[in-house]
């Protein structure tokens, strides 16, 4: 009768401490393929975002997670871009590696500059001002012609200038834990 106790109880007990044992040491890198696309235009610190391992996850020769687990991670930082300066950005971070709990470093996106785009637009829309208000007015018609081009020109660069980081869905991220952790 004992016996019968003592078996089952000694099999749970050994997949138990076997489970436990798996973890992932500080410094491995892990690559993951994002599922869905974050945004730093969409995106609030705390959302949570789902993916899948690029590749095998092994540590001292034990495969602990195979190529397509589902790993889990959030956005630990956002800021959205602003109209004319401060392109987005983004910081992601994992949780979990099939279901094995991580701490990684943060892997940021960050949107593209807005200084071209915006010089194009304020000195090209000055141009055409003084372009067009010399043909019209001559050298005073010119000067506030120039005037006129960058005021259009700076409302354009406001209308369309957001430059959100974005990072796309399917999109290769490599992680590096930061602390042991284990399941």
């Amino acid at each position: 009768m004992i016996r019968r106790l003592i078996s089952p109880f000694l099999i749970v007990m050994l997949l138990a401490s076997a489970v436990a044992a798996q973890s992932i040491p500080s410094g491995k890198r892990i690559t993951v393929r994002v599922g869905s696309e974050l945004s730093s235009g969409k995106a609030n610190v705390g959302d949570g975002f789902e993916g899948s391992l690029a590749k095998d996850l092994v540590v001292d020769g034990k495969t602990v997670a195979r190529a397509g687990s589902t790993v889990h991670g959030k956005v630990t930082y956002v800021n959205p871009s602003g109209r004319l300066h401060k392109p987005g950005a983004i910081t992601l971070r994992l949780t979990s590696v099939n279901g094995i709990p991580v701490h990684t470093s943060g892997v940021s996106r960050q949107g593209k500059s807005h200084t071209k785009s915006n010089a194009t637009k304020i000195g090209g829309g000055a141009a055409a001002g003084a372009l067009l208000g010399g043909v019209i007015g001559g050298g005073k018609g010119a000067l506030i012609g120039a005037g006129a081009g960058a005021g259009a020109g700076t409302g354009v660069a406001v209308a369309t200038g957001k430059q959100e980081a974005v990072i796309p869905a399917e999109s290769m991220l490599t992680f590096t834990t930061a602390s042991s952790a284990h399941k």
